[in-house]
């Protein structure tokens, strides 16, 4: 007899893995699939980082390292916060972790309590509300527009802070929507966060390097909130490190130290060499990535061209990341050959199972009006994918 735990009963599967697993799924039957649902750069590690790993394994360093991760990498972080965002991290406020996914996990699980609040903007990230549940907290969902670029306003967060409310979490550049806070707004939003002394704010930067207009703000750089305000950054989506699994945090040394403490007993430190990889990767100048970024550009123009065109589809500029956001309400209700489109994640599978492209479903973000499609894929592939989903959009009916 099987018989799960109520913590599995009650968490959902991850909507990105899983369109992810079904594609493979369908690719191994021979069916041509476009994958645009994983958050994944397609372009391989830099040279230079993969030259790193291979001095550290010619090094021998394949043995444990420091549960919070090796002094150099945490010292060569720091300079990073320093340089890039004039935030102030020592070595013994940084840990180390198996991607942002644990970091912030960590983070979590470090301050949340049963039955406490935590505040999510939405569209968010799908873990956030996940690993909320897990630590025992309650997921609550600020809901944003595409008209305001899906950013909450310090007047929309006080709306929704009570005696409960114990920490916000949200990303900027934004995955899945794209937006990217202004340092005018971010300062805007800590006059909030500055009043309720009992609220922490995770503040998810991942996307950091990947931002077309902007110049990055960090929350943390405001001084008044800095002692509440966790900085969560990697080397995954920056720097083409996705299977390297590295990310860590800058926070006030007592959460660190609780991190450090939650992370000992479930995984200790990530793997040495990716350490050093990354060691590679912070100390860099940023501009080493640049024809990335300049790449992922030319794709978003290109998407977002051809998504304003579709009846029914209504899109924003997103000014950061990897990802479309559009909204797609004006398609629910519309009917095919084979059923009718009630939500977004019908609308994915129809897209999935009849223009074979994947993509995900609003749902899973905390805002079912809309789709994510990640143009973190060749020209050639978007393209097609494009011409897919055009012919598919058009083929419904009222």
């Amino acid at each position: 007899m099987e018989k799960t735990s109520a913590l599995i009963n009650r968490l959902s599967e991850s909507a990105t893995l899983a369109m992810a697993r079904m594609t493979r799924e369908l690719k191994a039957k021979g069916i041509d699939i476009i994958g645009l649902s994983l958050g994944e750069p397609d372009f391989d590690t830099p040279e230079f980082i993969k030259d790193a790993a291979k001095q550290a394994i010619d090094d021998n360093f394949s043995h444990y390292t420091p549960v919070n991760g090796l002094q150099s990498l945490r010292d060569a972080i720091s300079k990073k916060f320093k340089r890039d965002n004039d935030l102030d991290y020592s070595a013994d406020q940084i840990v180390v972790s198996t991607g942002a996914k644990q970091s912030i996990a960590n983070v979590v699980l470090s301050l949340v309590s049963e039955g406490d609040e935590v505040l999510l903007p939405a569209p968010y990230w799908v873990s956030y509300s996940e690993i909320v549940k897990v630590a025992g907290g309650i997921p609550v969902i600020i809901e944003t527009s595409i008209e305001d670029d899906f950013k909450i306003t310090p007047a929309l967060l006080e709306k929704h802070i009570n005696d409960r409310t114990k920490m916000i979490i949200y990303s900027s550049p934004c995955n899945p929507s794209g937006s990217v806070y202004t340092g005018k707004e971010l300062s805007d939003l800590s006059e909030v966060i500055e009043k309720h002394e009992q609220l922490f704010v995770i503040s998810d930067e991942i996307y950091e390097l990947i931002n077309y207009q902007s110049v990055h703000a960090s929350l943390a750089h405001n001084k008044s909130i800095y002692d509440r305000v966790i900085t969560v950054n990697g080397v995954s989506k920056g720097f083409a490190m996705t299977g390297w699994r590295l990310g860590y945090i800058g926070a006030p040394k007592w959460i660190a130290d609780a991190c450090n403490k939650i992370q000992g007993q479930f995984t200790s430190a990530p793997c040495a060499v990716s350490q050093k990889a990354a060691e590679a990767a912070v100390l860099a100048n940023p501009d080493q990535v640049r024809y990335m970024i300049d790449a992922f550009k030319q794709r978003r123009d290109y998407v977002l061209g051809r998504l304003e065109a579709m009846p029914g589809v209504k899109i924003n500029t997103p000014e950061g990341a990897f990802y479309a956001f559009p909204d797609i309400s004006a398609l629910l209700g519309k009917t095919w050959s084979g059923g009718s489109i009630e939500n977004s994640q019908d609308l994915a599978m129809y897209f999935l199972e009849e223009a074979h492209v994947a993509v995900v479903a609003g749902e899973a973000f905390g805002d079912p009006n809309g789709l994510r499609i990640s143009y973190a894929a060749s020209m050639e592939d978007l393209e097609k994918a494009m011409d897919r989903i055009e012919k598919a959009v058009k083929a419904l009916t009222d």
